[in-house]
């Protein structure tokens, strides 16, 4: 079967454990799936997933794999699956439609100001 290709809206903190977990369950078996009700739906199993497309609207996170971004800040999710390969997907800017949190307002962009001096944004 072929992969289920998907592209996220939002590289918050769902989106972090979907691909966190999307990874952790590559290397289980159906016995070791310990936290899913269904190893397997209509022949696909979770390490079918693939992301293909990413957007978010925080700057911290435009141009990044999306492998790196899901753990940028103000991500605060659980870190169980740390070690993840580069994607090859690079976070895009999505459009503003309905505002954003106002802890996206003011935040220190240093990183970001190196990031870009090193040439890796």
């Amino acid at each position: 079967m072929s992969k289920i290709k998907i592209a996220i809206i939002g590289i918050g903190n769902c989106a972090s454990s979907l691909i966190q977990g999307t990874h952790y369950y590559r290397s289980k078996t159906p016995q070791d799936a310990i936290g899913l009700m269904h190893w397997e739906i209509g022949g696909y199993q979770p390490g079918d997933i693939e992301v293909v497309a990413a957007f978010d609207i925080d700057k911290r996170k435009i141009g990044v794999d999306v492998h790196e971004a899901i753990f940028s800040a103000p991500n605060c999710t659980t870190v169980f699956c740390s070690e993840l390969p580069e994607s090859g997907v690079a976070v895009r800017m999505g459009r503003i439609l309905d505002g954003f949190s106002d802890h996206m307002k003011n935040y220190d962009d240093t990183y970001i100001r190196a990031r870009r001096r090193a040439g890796t944004q």
